[in-house]
């Protein structure tokens, strides 16, 4: 009980890894577009400078899920995830506002190191996801929506099946290598309020900033929605480490889960 009154270890970790996938995410995303970077003559095609961004990017929230970080919080390192379980009923309200609060410093912290990047990346706003030129509000507020949807329905479906669950992780490089190639000239393919916020602030850049939590919103409602016969078997909210509780939190919630059902 006593951790579970002070789940600081748990925001702590929410932060440091959510610092982490800003940091080396989208330093990815700078070295792919950056004016200047050899990769735009090694790999000349943006499509596919995009897929492995998406594959690059999502290796590096899978491998924080299976980091210690994520034995310790559950790696949810978005707004969107967290939201999601808490739609499910597997966070309390202080717990799931703490994480959110943690996600988003930690996106700002894991930001400031861009900076270091120079004009290679303020000449893609040290990776911010901005609307597409070329799109209007209303479709790129779909983008983010039917991404992030795929994104909580993805979990879903890989924690709500047992035989699935352990492979969790894996499912991140995968999804976002098909969404950032089909996805991000549309809106960038956030799907994740914090990573859109960490580049904002350092770069200034607030173009269509309420999409990047509105759309994500929308599609983690509607994926819960769709998919709550699959929502009620995800025992706890983690993505990897599903026996380790530091805090008692998610065994509580499993707990009362399972005196509910």
């Amino acid at each position: 009980m006593r951790g579970a009154r002070r789940p600081w270890p748990l925001f702590a970790s929410e932060l440091a890894g959510t610092g982490v996938l800003v940091l080396a995410g989208l330093s990815l995303v700078i070295v792919m577009f950056g004016d200047g970077s050899p990769m735009l003559q090694l790999v000349p095609s943006e499509g596919a400078r995009r897929l492995i961004t998406g594959f690059l990017f999502g290796t590096v929230g899978g491998s924080i899920a299976l980091s210690p970080v994520g034995k310790v919080s559950g790696a949810h390192i978005n707004p969107a995830v967290t939201f999601g379980f808490w739609l499910m009923g597997k966070l309390d309200v202080p717990i799931a506002l703490g994480y959110v609060a943690a996600q988003l410093a930690g996106a700002v912290i894991g930001c400031v190191p861009l900076l270091a990047w120079g004009a290679m990346g303020r000449s893609v706003a040290f990776g911010a996801t901005l609307p597409g030129a070329t799109y209007d509000s209303l479709t790129v507020l779909a983008g983010e929506a039917i991404t992030t949807f795929a994104l909580i329905t993805g979990l879903c479906v890989f924690l709500g099946v047992r035989e699935l669950r352990r492979f969790t992780p894996a499912l991140m490089p995968f999804l976002y290598a098909v969404m950032v190639f089909a996805e991000a000239p549309i809106s960038g393919t956030s799907t994740n309020p914090a990573r859109t916020f960490g580049p904002a602030i350092v770069s200034g850049q607030w173009d269509g900033w309420w999409i990047y939590w509105i759309g994500p919103a929308i599609g983690t409602v509607v994926a819960i929605v769709a998919c709550s016969f699959l929502a009620v078997q995800v025992e706890v909210a983690k993505l990897y480490h599903f026996s380790s509780d530091r805090g008692g939190v998610f065994h509580r919630m499993s707990q009362r889960a399972a005196g509910q059902s």
